[in-house]
């Protein structure tokens, strides 16, 4: 039997679109991943270079910052380092005396800590009953609380008898908490204190610290809770609407 004509107006055939169609799938997948591999790069280089977030979990600067505040930090501001490298990206600005810094601290190398600077390099330090002295001169620090707690000396304090100023005796001196001093800061190291000055284990403690440990300028607070609180969902019911962006300084 002859084989049939095929109309004038019936498809030629129906495989292309098909094809097509099943053609769109790996196509829109492969875009979705892209997406996603990019999104993923920016917030890399986002969090990596220019700017992170930091939760307060101790009151060692309060009133300054409270536990349950969320802070920007901008990594830019002072540089950071390349993950898993020595490499250190020179930032648009220097660290400035009463900055408030996250850093990697010299006594624990997994903790991140927040402290305000009040030494730089070439400073001369020294506190006398609670007060800072810099440079001989007496400070005026309005954002320090203090408590009613007795003065202790501290065995990790015995480092800053090789620190202290010509004319006085590393063989006899105590440091303690609220008296210390006078020692000089050198080339590089910074002096790292808390607002709540009775209850911060700082720079008094473990050590001027390293340029290469500062991590970034704390900015602002963008949300801010209650978190010692025993209510029910405390980052709903106790949030401190009055410090959600709120500049830090």
């Amino acid at each position: 039997m002859a084989k049939k004509d095929r109309p004038k107006d019936e498809p030629e055939a129906a495989t292309e679109p098909v094809k097509a169609e099943r053609k769109r799938p790996a196509n829109s997948a492969a875009e979705w991943g892209k997406s996603i591999l990019i999104a993923l790069a920016l917030f890399l280089v986002l969090r990596t270079f220019l700017v992170q977030t930091f939760v307060i979990t101790s009151g060692s600067m309060e009133e300054t910052l409270l536990v349950g505040d969320m802070l920007v930090v901008n990594r830019a501001a002072i540089g950071s380092r390349v993950p898993g490298t020595g490499v250190r990206i020179p930032g648009y600005s220097e660290p400035r005396l009463n900055d408030i810094l996250v850093f990697d601290p010299p006594h624990e190398e997994t903790l991140k800590l927040i402290k305000r600077l009040v030494g730089m390099p070439g400073d001369t330090l020294e506190m006398r009953n609670r007060t800072l002295h810099r440079n001989g001169q007496a400070l005026d620090e309005p954002y320090v609380v203090h408590s009613p707690a007795q003065d202790e000396t501290h065995p990790w304090m015995e480092w800053q008898a090789d620190h202290l100023v010509s004319g006085v005796d590393p063989r006899t001196y105590v440091p303690t908490r609220d008296n210390w001093g006078p020692i000089v800061i050198p080339e590089d190291r910074y002096f790292m204190l808390g607002d709540n000055r009775e209850q911060s284990l700082d720079s008094r403690y473990w050590g001027r610290l390293e340029g290469w440990r500062l991590e970034g300028r704390a900015v602002f607070t963008y949300f801010s809770y209650n978190k010692g609180s025993y209510r029910p969902f405390p980052w709903i019911r106790e949030i401190r609407w009055g410090r959600l962006f709120r500049p830090i300084d």
